[in-house]
């Protein structure tokens, strides 16, 4: 029997379930969020990867994700973008745009989500942590009119208190923890329910692991966080330190609004050249609406808040 919802997700490791790790991997919020989107039964497939950049979103899982036809669709990705010494906003929109319009015009309902500034997650310095809070608020911006102009479910993942909730972070401080990724199933699940919806039960509060503590966080830094850093360092770093040196120069001439209007100026010109409908023109095979799927645009949606 073939299941009457097919939810799918793709993205980076945040989808992936890094940060809630079962017996053969990890879980995560979409697995989690799954078997509420339907009272029937649910096909679920995961997609997503650690690691996923926006171009692998649209050249190796928006092709898997169309031959399953799903009903459902998660596209939350650009965080490893930000963290690439080559970032191109424009590349970056180019590459959601065409996943999120192809998905669409399949049918699926859309889940998207803005995604928090790493810079702040790590506590980074003033001078590497504004570069890379600029970047991610273009790759947010972004998300955001593209899920108004796609009809998405957005959650407004950036605003959950992951600073002041340290149990909602894994101890790579980057990544959900397993209350985290519980903590975005239901903020899904909410919204779509408010969106009209005709979900299933509310994702239980199973946790695979239990909150990192302060000795977590030091044995981490010190057996992985290192390596993780120096494996960064060989792209990222010598350019971040380039634009720490260009945020420092700018501060000091006390003029740094500048490098804010140039990134919104990227931003804006970056939505303005999108794929739109041309996006479908990669797929030779015409994409036609899933039975019984709703043809008009869905509202986008502000995140609740839901006890976790």
């Amino acid at each position: 029997m073939t299941a009457a919802v097919r939810f799918t997700a793709l993205g980076d490791s945040v989808t992936e379930g890094v940060g809630d790790p079962v017996a053969d991997g990890w879980r995560g919020w979409a697995a989690m969020l799954a078997p509420g989107l339907s009272p029937g039964p649910v096909e679920f497939r995961n997609l997503a990867n650690s690691g996923a950049l926006s171009h692998d979103l649209t050249t190796v899982q928006l092709p898997a994700a169309l031959a399953l036809r799903p009903t459902h669709a998660a596209v939350l990705i650009g965080g490893n973008d930000t963290l690439r010494a080559g970032f191109d906003i424009a590349r970056t929109a180019r590459h959601l745009d065409t996943a999120l319009a192809a998905l669409r015009n399949q049918g699926a309902v859309l889940l998207t989500a803005c995604l928090p500034d790493p810079g702040r997650l790590l506590r980074l310095p003033p001078p590497l942590a504004r570069p890379l809070a600029r970047r991610m608020r273009a790759v947010n911006t972004v998300v955001h009119a593209l899920s108004l102009r796609y009809g998405a479910t957005h959650l407004h993942l950036a605003d959950l208190p992951w600073l002041t909730e340290r149990s909602l972070l894994s101890v790579d401080r980057l990544h959900p923890s397993a209350a985290g990724h519980h903590r975005i199933a239901c903020e899904f699940h909410a919204l779509l329910t408010a969106g009209g919806e005709r979900l299933g039960d509310a994702p239980a509060a199973s946790l695979s692991a239990a909150a990192p503590g302060f000795v977590a966080d030091l044995r981490w830094m010190a057996t992985q966080g290192t390596r993780w850093v120096a494996a960064r360092c060989t792209d990222l770093l010598p350019g971040l330190l380039l634009l720490a040196t260009r945020e420092t120069r700018h501060l000091l001439l006390g003029t740094s609004a500048r490098l804010d209007t140039e990134a919104a100026a990227a931003t804006a010109a970056a939505l303005r050249a999108g794929n739109g409908p041309a996006a479908l023109a990669h797929f030779p095979t015409p994409l036609k609406a899933n039975p019984g799927t709703p043809s008009g645009a869905r509202g986008t949606a502000r995140s609740g808040r839901h006890p976790a």
